[in-house]
């Protein structure tokens, strides 16, 4: 006899609680001080209950809610963090102290690896908006804990809130990155200060977590990149570890193919060694530890040319003597002494200090000798009349040509004086586009590379993919070809086998444009692009690369193009009769700020032997 229950209409007397704004302005409107009875056990309640934050900062509109599933939340997360930050305020400590106290003491010890549906990985994502958690003073109360259950997660669970992550707003995901940044920061302070054992063994198990949910971000990062990869800097970590022995424990770790820093569950006496998250070093950072591996390498050739007791290899053109790699070669005759000294010296080892003797001229090499050097070999090797690259003139940039009649061994020194302009910390000009550092690295080049080396090209390709009819095939008349040119003729290449009676349409044009692009960066320059990147490795063969980043890499070879003149005017040193405030020197400056950036460009290169004198 008892009417059922109509579940459209709500009774709120059944409802579990949950964080919304009625509930907060009913904590807020209490005195500072001591809370109710029925209040605190409300808020422990709560902020104790998964269930409870599950069913909060749900998406309303339109019944998102309802559609939760392994790449929508359901979640309103502007509505977490505004709620959020209008509970934990400075003015209402008692408010803050009892959610702290729940979440540190009953929610997070009793969150479980395994998960009975999606709708309970919620509070993953909207936890970390509250400020409890980026104070350090929950560090290793709250987010350490949090960070723990996010790795003790299995694999499908993780998996779903890795895609949650990666559909985040970029402001809301680097809440997160920036949250464990700051714990590391914080950690390593602590470690500096000089810590008894059994502390310093929590701390290092503290720190596994940080790194390790950091790398689960990067992971998600470098799928979509939903922030730039540079947001993982943590600046200050070398002014808070050794670098140089850090990188020495990886690179031991390395040759005896251990991984020390994954895998651990328990507290550890491990330390942590940083390498192993290369993603955290900025520029910089990157730039000490090559340094580092540059010096590891020359010493262990210099051990082993020791043990060999040779005195000097390849004289007069090539000498490899203890302790330098000697290179004599003839500015009239550049390349053909190089290219000699290759043909010669294909087992050498390059992995010395180098040290460029111009035949003819006084063997003394204070650093400009051998820029000069660099300077010459590549404008030599990039002149037209070797035909090694094309020249693209709208993007100003080079790439292989397929086109060229030379052979492997000049592209195999080009990747030799790549190697050795990075081992002895030299730029060169070279300007080719970010793909080159790519492949480099094992990065597949992308529609974005096309861009950049072919932006007409590119374009084209990007109204391809973006056009929104189904006429595809009449409106663009393409096939799986391309059309290149060839001394003054015209040949059809086809991308795939059987590529001209393949039509382009809307269900395989990203087809085409991925062919296309494999086609320029890939297949056409295949034997070329092997011997430039087996010269490079040769050089620059070791595990220090798998730390950069494309850019950075390419940064080591070409310099940074964000030219900071003032800076440069600032840090300038005079000897002799010269000084900052002389006549002369300041009537230099206000020339010099004048120039175009080309202008300035080309002072510094034509110069740049002189400066180590003058400046």
């Amino acid at each position: 006899m008892v009417p059922p229950d109509d579940f459209r209409y709500p009774d709120l007397l059944k409802q579990i609680w949950t964080v919304n704004e009625t509930f907060i302005q009913r904590l807020l409107s209490f005195p500072s001080g001591r809370l109710p009875v029925e209040i605190a056990n409300e808020i422990d309640g709560t902020f104790s209950s998964a269930g409870c934050l599950n069913g909060s900062f749900l998406a309303l509109s339109n019944d998102d809610h309802y559609k939760t599933s392994t790449r929508f939340s359901g979640v309103d997360m502007n509505a977490a963090r505004l709620l959020f930050h209008k509970l934990i305020q400075p003015e209402h400590t008692h408010i803050s102290q009892q959610v702290a106290a729940s979440l540190e003491k009953n929610l997070i010890p009793k969150l479980t690896s395994s998960l009975p549906d999606v709708e309970a990985l919620r509070l993953y994502l909207t936890l970390p908006e509250c400020p409890l958690m980026s104070d350090e003073n929950n560090f290793t109360t709250l987010a350490i804990p949090f960070g723990a259950a996010i790795l003790n997660l299995e694999k499908a669970p993780l998996k779903v809130l890795e895609n949650w992550w990666s559909v985040l707003e970029p402001p809301l995901f680097l809440k997160i990155v920036e949250l464990y940044k700051d714990v590391v920061v914080h950690l390593l302070k602590l470690c500096k200060m000089g810590l008894p054992p059994a502390d310093r063994r929590i701390l290092t198990n503290f720190l596994h977590t940080a790194f390790r949910v950091l790398e689960i971000l990067h992971r998600v990062n470098e799928r979509g990149q939903v922030i730039q990869y540079d947001r993982f800097y943590i600046h200050e970590i070398q002014d808070l570890i050794d670098i140089r022995t850090d990188y020495i424990n990886w690179f031991q770790q390395q040759v005896l193919g251990m991984d020390v820093n994954h895998g651990l569950t328990e507290l550890t006496d491990i330390p942590v060694i940083i390498c192993t998250y290369p993603f955290v070093f900025d520029a910089q950072a990157k730039t000490n530890l090559l340094q580092t591996d540059a010096i590891i390498q020359m010493q262990m050739a210099v051990d082993q040319a020791h043990r060999q007791n040779l005195s000097s290899l390849f004289l007069p053109v090539f000498e490899s003597v203890n302790p330098c790699l000697i290179l004599m070669v003839r500015r009239d005759n550049i390349v053909g002494d190089a290219v000699e000294v290759l043909r010669k010296t294909k087992n050498v080892d390059y992995k010395k200090p180098l040290k460029v003797i111009f035949v003819g001229e006084e063997a003394v090499d204070a650093g400009g000798v051998r820029k000069e050097f660099f300077l010459l070999i590549m404008r030599e090797l990039l002149d037209p009349k070797y035909g090694m690259f094309r020249y693209y003139e709208e993007s100003r940039l080079i790439w292989f040509s397929d086109k060229t009649f030379e052979d492997s061994d000049l592209f195999h020194l080009i990747g030799v004086v790549c190697g050795l302009a990075i081992y002895n910390f030299t730029i060169v000009d070279l300007h080719f586009p970010l793909a080159l550092y790519k492949k480099l690295l094992n990065k597949k080049p992308s529609l974005d590379d096309l861009k950049e080396l072919m932006p007409d090209v590119g374009r084209g390709m990007q109204q391809l993919l973006d056009y929104p009819e189904d006429d595809i095939e009449e409106a663009f008349c393409l096939n799986f070809t391309i059309t290149v040119e060839n001394f003054g003729t015209t040949e059809i290449k086809e991308l795939v086998p059987k590529g001209a009676d393949i039509p382009v349409v809307k269900q395989n044009r990203q087809d085409f444009v991925d062919a296309y692009v494999d086609y320029i960066f890939n297949r056409s320059v295949a034997s070329l692009y092997s011997a430039f990147h087996e010269g490079f490795h040769k050089v620059c063969g070791g595990k220090v690369l798998q730390l950069f980043q494309p850019s950075e890499l390419q940064a080591m070879v070409i310099g940074n193009t964000n030219y900071d003149w003032k800076e440069l005017e600032k840090n300038t040193e005079y000897k002799g009769e010269y000084w900052a405030d002389h006549p002369t020197i300041k009537i230099f400056w206000e020339v010099f700020h004048e120039l175009s950036l080309e202008k300035k460009k080309q002072f510094l290169c034509k110069y740049s032997k002189l400066l180590p004198r003058s400046f």
